[in-house]
Order: structure tokens, then C-alpha cells, then sequence
């Protein structure tokens, strides 16, 4: 049975202040990496993108400071900002299929000896 685990990187904050805010987070760097070992043998494969986030407009009362992040604040930011959770997540899974039970192999050649 396929494991999922997502992560973040990394985050590129803004130095300047942006509509009143300091430390605006600006891109991340997400993963999303699959782990299997049902057939006996360790598979793992891992997706990873980046995402850039919208500034957050002037008084935004859900403006997160940075030191309040967390794991699942940012994530959330980056499935709303385009990275398509259940694609990366079938993704990751027929991957490690594929590791399990690979639908193309390479057998010896029927005339070496």
C-alpha cells in the first residue's frame, strides 16, 4: 500500500514590505513523495514543484505572519494556487506501480548467449 507524504523545501519570502506585510512568503518548493514496500522490495519515487503565491492585498484580515506558518497553512496555499493534489497524488501512485510491476522490461536477447 502506497505512502504519501507532502513537504515544503523551501519558501522565498519577500525582503521589502509588500501592502503593509513583512515577510511575505512569495514561492514554495513542495514535495510529494510516495514510499511502497508491499511486493517485499522498499519503492519510492517523489513529485516536486514550485508555486508562486499572490500578494496579499492591503489589511488582509488572513494574512499569516511567518513565524505562524505552518506544514498545512502552506500546502493549503499551494493546492489553491494551482498544484493539483489528486493528480500528484495518482502521479506518485501508479509511479510506484510502475516500480512494483513495470509495464515495459528488457529481457536478455533471445540469440546472446
Amino acid at each position: 500500500m502506497a505512502n504519501l507524504i507532502w513537504s515544503i523545501d523551501w519558501m522565498d519570502t519577500s525582503t521589502q514590505t509588500i501592502n503593509g506585510f513583512s515577510e511575505v512568503v512569495v514561492t514554495a518548493g513542495w514535495r510529494c513523495t510516495g514510499t511502497d514496500n508491499s511486493t517485499g522490495k522498499d519503492h519510492t519515487t517523489s513529485n516536486y514543484g514550485a508555486v508562486s503565491f499572490v500578494k496579499p492585498p492591503v489589511g488582509d484580515p488572513n494574512f499569516v505572519p511567518y513565524a505562524d506558518l505552518t506544514l498545512q497553512i502552506v500546502l493549503d496555499w499551494c493546492w489553491s494556487s494551482g498544484v493539483n493534489k489528486t493528480e500528484v497524488e495518482a502521479s506518485a501512485t501508479q509511479a510506484l506501480a510502475n516500480l512494483a510491476n513495470p509495464p515495459v522490461v528488457q529481457p536478455k536477447l533471445p540469440w546472446a548467449a
